[in-house]
């Protein structure tokens, strides 16, 4: 009886072998495939968050090719003002507690040639004030 169960237990070891051997041959390639799905969603999701930011920007450059906007985004983040108005400057008051000093009325810059636009560009008078 011994010898008839030992090619049966040996028979039986060999076929957990080879269907051990079969299952880890085909795990690391299932893991591989699981790692690149992971990294196509993930892929995904940044193209998703990057188209939303393209049409975010069109949007905005849609709205720059309007003169009210330009005129708008002028006026409220480099503080020019048309001819013949009064632009005045409003400061945060420092934190040391000092009395914060009076808005002074800017003074719109006198029209200038083209060519001393560029001038002052050039050698950075524009930045002087």
């Amino acid at each position: 009886m011994t010898l008839n169960r030992r090619p049966t237990v040996l028979l039986l070891v060999i076929l957990f072998l080879v269907i051990g051997a079969a299952f880890l041959t085909q795990l690391i390639p299932y893991r591989q495939i699981i790692e690149s799905n992971r990294q196509v969603e993930a892929a995904e999701a940044e193209l998703a968050a990057l188209e939303e930011e393209n049409r975010l920007l069109e949007a905005d450059v849609a709205a720059l090719e309007t003169p009210e906007e330009v005129e708008r985004l002028a006026r409220e983040k480099l503080g020019y003002a048309r001819p013949g108005e009064t632009a005045y400057v409003v400061l945060d008051p420092p934190s040391s507690g000092e009395p914060a000093p009076q808005a002074q009325p800017v003074e719109p810059a006198p029209d200038r040639t083209w060519v001393e636009k560029i001038w002052d560009f050039i050698s950075g008078a524009d930045q002087e004030s």
